[in-house]
């Protein structure tokens, strides 16, 4: 099962990152109010891009990469894969 790691815009022009293997189901989720607790004050959330990995742990090895990295270069983070 492949597993994504993937970045979103909120409204207020934050940005959230998260893993997933069901994608259309989590951006619904946080689209919804369903989602983080950062997002539901957030919405609506675009998604800017995502990753693929083979399984999760890989893919929660990449959030915390991607989430270390400071904003300017969260984007650039997935032009490296």
């Amino acid at each position: 099962m492949t597993w994504l790691v993937y970045l979103l815009e909120c409204a207020d022009g934050t940005y959230y990152a998260g893993i997933t293997n069901r994608l259309e189901h989590r951006l619904e989720a946080h689209n919804s109010g369903q989602g983080a607790r950062y997002t539901r004050a957030r919405r609506p959330v675009i998604l800017l891009a995502t990753q693929e990995h083979p399984n999760r742990s890989e893919a929660s090895k990449a959030e915390a990469r991607l989430k270390g990295l400071p904003r300017d270069q969260k984007l650039g983070f997935f032009s490296l894969s």
